[in-house]
């Protein structure tokens, strides 16, 4: 059994080593956002068994950021599903591989253990927050993690957000991502803040435990 939870009507986490994937069941198919480490991607597949889906199913993949364990099962899950890919502009470089950005020492030594993404299309570049193609999704640029970081609002059950590596869950519900791991950590402090001026219920992340109660004011009293 792949390990999978229910968050919300119809949104799912499923555990990819350190990382989360999140599966939306909608009236069209399925909307992936992320979708963990390179070389994991058959845990998708195996989380979509359990609810009685497949591959096939996935219509869109929303990309929170570049980094390879938000993207490692992209390019597989692309070419098994014919999903539409989404990202932000200014990370879609790094993804499609037409811009690469040079890894840090630290990323550098986790990728000897997570194992390096395959370059993929980007289907759709997002430039400007707001609606994007994918119904009931909004997109809200949160740089700082990576300067193409984008958060995914979904018009649901009081809102839920997808803070991808905006921020962590932890024992006080919502904190800070590692600095270390951080492009700009002033402007991830800075989308923190534009986080917490946003109407939510329910926030997952990355990594780290999803709050499903008055997930805003989580956000709002770590800014205060």
């Amino acid at each position: 059994m792949v390990g999978v939870r229910e968050i919300v009507d119809g949104v799912f986490e499923v555990n990819i080593g350190f990382v989360h994937a999140h599966l939306v069941v909608t009236d069209d198919g399925v909307v992936l956002v992320d979708t963990g480490l390179p070389g994991r991607s058959g845990r998708v597949g195996a989380a979509l068994r359990e609810l009685r889906r497949e591959i096939g199913d996935i219509t869109a993949i929303l990309v929170t950021h570049r980094h390879a364990d938000h993207v490692g099962g992209l390019a597989a899950l692309r070419r098994e599903s014919g999903a539409r890919v989404v990202a932000h502009e200014r990370d879609a470089p790094s993804i499609d591989g037409t811009r690469p950005v040079p890894l840090t020492r630290l990323q550098r030594f986790i990728s000897t253990v997570t194992g390096t993404a395959e370059v993929v299309p980007v289907d759709e570049t997002l430039s400007a927050d707001g609606a994007i193609s994918v119904p009931g999704f909004s997109a809200v640029h949160t740089p700082g993690h990576t300067d193409g970081h984008v958060s995914y609002l979904l018009d649901r059950a009081g809102g839920v957000l997808f803070a991808g590596d905006a921020a962590s869950g932890g024992r006080r519900g919502v904190q800070r991502s590692p600095k270390i791991m951080s492009d700009d950590p002033a402007r991830a402090e800075e989308s923190l803040r534009r986080l917490a001026a946003l109407d939510f219920e329910t926030v997952v992340f990355g990594h780290g435990t999803a709050v499903t109660a008055g997930a805003a004011d989580r956000f709002r009293a770590l800014i205060a």
